[in-house]
């Protein structure tokens, strides 16, 4: 079937270059939501459907009863930029597929602002959860927050005051190239409008306070970033082992015994692409884990709650496997070998012998490295400052061929 998709502002049809308009002119058919349709004139005749709710599941079922016919599909801005362009491009092929972009919401804001886009940093948080933010939130960053709705603002001001970042200078763009565009400032711990326009963006420039706590993407974040009972890979040893997983865009880890959650925490910080799901056992420790993944910006980190290797079945096969925790379960590591993708690495921490004669003999049989870990760290005794051993960490990694 043959779809045209054109970006659609604010400004409507009066904004629309002659491209566009022969595709909305040309269409049998007009797809798009309730807004973006009302923004065509009544001279163009064709038939004018709104989107389904939920509308994913619904769009394959849509596309196919309407493909002998020509089909304009309307979005916002740049289809192709947090728009439904890509999901429309995978289901109706390259040669089937045309976009006419308009400028973005992006690039408008950008242009009101004065800042570069490329030094700006893009969140939605359409369908998505607030929570994401917090992996973005840095001292001096500048961030560009697609709103979900006119409460949008308010509630990413509430979030950066939690988080120390009070006197952060907002500014919401609203209705932006449309007859009603309006911009308002305020700081985070002062904002101002309770509710904005439904049609907004909002601007962050991240000013960080005094006591705001200093959370980067690299790994190796503080032990007191995560809510623990002791069950935690600790800071050196976490940024050690997520140097063997090697986080690559994209990719799943699997984090076996997750405790924490730290290890899969770490790992879909590195980049906003890397996925993983952990496999905890203890229902306290899976509620930890999944209050650490909300306040550190990975909230959408699968969990699954049973005991490995028996809670492992039926999931996706990961590019990487870390074991922190039952290492010594019959079958474990021949159940993680055997779900390795071509190239994935495998990396388990022990610190009891009965863990160390386990990777010691998977070693000998499937080869990879073992490395000796011992961490000091200096604690007052009496009037004197010494050296406190922690408990030393032998790590087995290997990697499939």
């Amino acid at each position: 079937m043959s779809v045209t998709v054109v970006g659609i502002g604010a400004d409507g049809w009066d904004g629309l270059g002659p491209a566009g308009r022969a595709a909305v002119a040309d269409a049998d058919v007009l797809l798009g939501g309730d807004r973006q349709l009302a923004l065509i004139p009544a001279e163009v005749t064709a038939r004018r459907v709104s989107w389904p709710s939920p509308l994913r599941p619904a769009l394959p079922g849509l596309l196919a009863s309407f493909a002998d016919r020509v089909v304009c599909v309307l979005a916002s801005g740049d289809p192709m930029h947090f728009g439904i362009g890509g999901t429309l491009a995978r289901l109706a092929g390259a040669h089937g597929f045309r976009v006419v972009p308009h400028p973005s919401s992006i690039s408008l804001a950008c242009a009101r602002l004065g800042w570069p886009v490329e030094e700006t940093t893009v969140v939605s948080v359409v369908g998505r959860p607030l929570d994401a933010l917090h992996a973005t939130i840095q001292p001096g960053r500048r961030i560009l927050v697609l709103s979900a709705d006119g409460r949008s603002p308010a509630a990413v001001a509430g979030l950066l005051t939690r988080r120390g970042y009070g006197e952060s200078a907002l500014t919401v763009l609203e209705n932006l190239d449309g007859p009603g565009e309006r911009a308002v400032t305020g700081t985070a711990a002062g904002w101002p409008l309770p509710e904005a326009a439904p049609l907004n963006v909002l601007a962050v420039e991240c000013v960080a306070g005094p006591d705001a706590a200093l959370l980067p993407t690299v790994p190796g974040l503080p032990d007191d970033a995560y809510d623990h009972d002791g069950q935690l890979t600790k800071r050196e040893i976490r940024a050690i082992t997520l140097a063997r997983l090697a986080p690559v865009p994209g990719q799943l880890l699997w984090d076996v015994g997750a405790g924490a959650g730290s290890i899969a925490i770490e790992w879909m910080r590195a980049a906003p692409s890397c996925r993983a799901v952990a496999i905890e056992a203890d229902q306290v420790r899976a509620a930890r884990l999944t209050g650490n993944a909300a306040a550190l910006g990975v909230p959408s980190l699968a969990l699954v709650l049973g005991a490995a290797p028996a809670a492992l079945d039926g999931l996706e096969d990961p590019d990487a496997i870390f074991v922190g925790g039952g290492v010594t379960a019959p079958g474990m590591i021949e159940r993680c070998w055997a779900a390795l993708r071509p190239g994935g690495r495998l990396v388990v921490n022990a610190v009891t012998i009965e863990s160390e004669r386990v990777v010691t003999a998977a070693r000998d049989a499937l080869g990879g490295d073992l490395t000796r870990i011992e961490i000091s760290r200096a604690g007052a005794v009496g009037g004197f400052t010494a050296w406190r051993p922690a408990l030393p960490v032998t790590q087995w990694t290997v990697r499939r061929a």
